[in-house]
């Protein structure tokens, strides 16, 4: 077991529920704290809520939002942070143009979903691309992923649309880490697919890059062994 703790910051709408798979395994290894944002309306805020509450030294995993929270945090504290593992994202900012245009406006829309008809009907229409094609009919899996949703408020879905459409460019955090680092993905994510985590990896070369076969966004979820064997692998190295 390592000394240092881990926490593990889940990503938009999500909680516990993401790494509970995982925990039976991670829990050898390391003690850990899975973080909460709150009502936080800005990565930067989430990071740095999350890092007035942690030890002094720790390491990060963070899923989807909750990977572009670590890089937050790398960018305000690098020297408290002994190690990343960032699964299933991106790094850089809001398209300019048209493209940021639609992304706004697919964003909105499913909030207006979510304040006029309920988190569950909008989480019920968003899961269809959330995870590999394959496990649509795996009514367990769906079912915890949409109570996870249901879990948090449509106030809380507009603080993190505001979050993750203010985010920064985080090119230059990556450039810069210096600790061990994973990056890991689905290999069926259509939201943060590989091309974008070997991005990632050009910007970071010493970062280990696994890609989880037969899942989607949804990795830590839908192939909860692979993930922890990956986890496992670079905590090994902290």
């Amino acid at each position: 077991m390592t000394n240092l703790p881990l926490l593990l910051v889940p990503g938009l709408m999500c909680d516990h529920a993401v790494w509970e798979p995982l925990l039976p395994r991670l829990s050898k290894q390391s003690t850990f704290t899975v973080v909460d944002h709150g009502s936080a309306d800005s990565l930067a805020q989430m990071a740095r809520q999350m890092l007035d509450s942690a030890p002094p030294q720790m390491l990060l995993a963070g899923h989807s939002m909750g990977a572009r929270v670590v890089l937050e945090a790398l960018r305000q504290a690098p020297e408290r942070i002994c190690g990343v593992a960032l699964l299933d994202t991106g790094f850089l900012p809001k398209a300019a143009g048209a493209a940021g245009e639609e992304e706004s406006r697919k964003r909105f829309a499913l909030l207006k979903v979510a304040r006029e008809q309920g988190v569950g009907v909008m989480a019920r229409e968003w899961v269809k691309g959330m995870v590999h094609h394959a496990r649509l009919q795996d009514e367990e899996l769906i079912e915890r992923i949409i109570l996870m949703f249901e879990r948090k408020t449509a106030d809380i879905f507009a603080c993190q649309i505001k979050s993750l459409l203010g985010r920064p460019d985080g090119s230059d955090v990556l450039r810069a880490i210096k600790v061990p680092t994973l990056l890991m993905c689905g290999r069926q994510d259509t939201w943060s697919p590989v091309t974008q985590h070997q991005a990632m990896q050009a910007l970071a070369p010493a970062a280990d890059l696994d890609v989880i076969e037969d899942a989607g966004h949804m990795a830590p979820m839908e192939q909860p062994e692979a993930v922890a064997q990956s986890l496992e692998r670079w905590m090994a190295r902290c």
